[in-house]
């Protein structure tokens, strides 16, 4: 019997999204390496298939769904198929985001509110649409990805740093109301992370180049998705259950 339940216990059900690159695709593979099943979600569903069928080809069950986490629709569609192939939900890293670089005076409407619909509500639909299957099995660990933009204001960035300043609320809001069901919800606020999309921003001169930025690092050097996916992994062991409504920044001691 107790071997039946490390079994289950060591495959659980996690649902990945931005999970085709970048820190992303980091969580996947540490999700996937601890034994856990993995849904790769991503807006590019070919790079998710991708993804999947290298996690599988390593021995893990996996599944990809293409996903916009903006339309409610399309997250409830993704979420429903990975309860029809793997099973309930009961890991979610919500890591699918979207950057922007804009002076605050030059900030359209529209621009504010297709950073928040991402960033913001993305995270919230994706919560509401895999949160009832741990509610029923009273266990479950959800970390979202938020910046450290949010911990000490963005400049040009007003829009990013105030989705993902709403993404540590929510969290911590998530943390209280959902604890009496065995739920933790924490939250990592990576800076200065080596990413593809990073890097699209150094190459349009949006961010410094990589000598520049590390020299604001302590630990002196970019992070990189393995390091956010590593504190991830733990936030989602049996091991963290008595850790909730946190924000771990994973920052070479950037911010502090």
């Amino acid at each position: 019997m107790s071997t039946n339940t490390s079994e289950q216990r060591a495959r659980r059900v996690a649902v990945v999204t931005g999970g085709a690159s970048g820190i992303g695709r980091s969580v996947c593979e540490q999700l996937a390496a601890a034994g856990h099943r993995v849904a790769v979600l991503d807006l590019d569903g070919e790079a998710a298939h991708a993804v999947a069928g290298e996690l599988g080809a390593g021995g893990a069950d996996a599944v990809a769904c293409q996903v916009d986490v903006a339309d409610r629709e399309s997250v409830d569609t993704a979420v429903g198929k990975v309860r029809s192939e793997l099973g309930p939900v009961d890991i979610l890293v919500t890591s699918a985001g979207k950057a922007a670089f804009e002076p605050f005076l030059d900030i359209t409407l529209e621009a504010w509110n297709n950073i928040l619909a991402v960033n913001l509500t993305g995270t919230f639909h994706c919560v509401q649409a895999a949160i009832t299957d741990m509610v029923e099995a009273r266990w479950g660990r959800i970390v979202t990805i938020s910046s450290s933009s949010a911990q000490r204001g963005s400049p040009r960035m007003a829009h990013y740093a105030a989705s993902k300043g709403g993404v540590i609320t929510l969290t911590k809001s998530l943390a209280r109301e959902f604890a009496p069901f065995g739920i933790t919800a924490n939250t990592i606020p990576p800076s200065t992370i080596d990413t593809p999309m990073a890097r699209q921003s150094q190459s349009v001169g949006d961010l410094p180049g990589a000598e520049v930025m590390i020299k604001a690092i302590p630990l002196g050097r970019l992070g990189t998705g393995d390091d956010i996916a590593a504190a991830c992994a733990f936030l989602c062991s049996d091991g963290a259950g008595y850790i909730t409504g946190q924000v771990l920044g994973v920052n070479g001691g950037s911010v502090i």
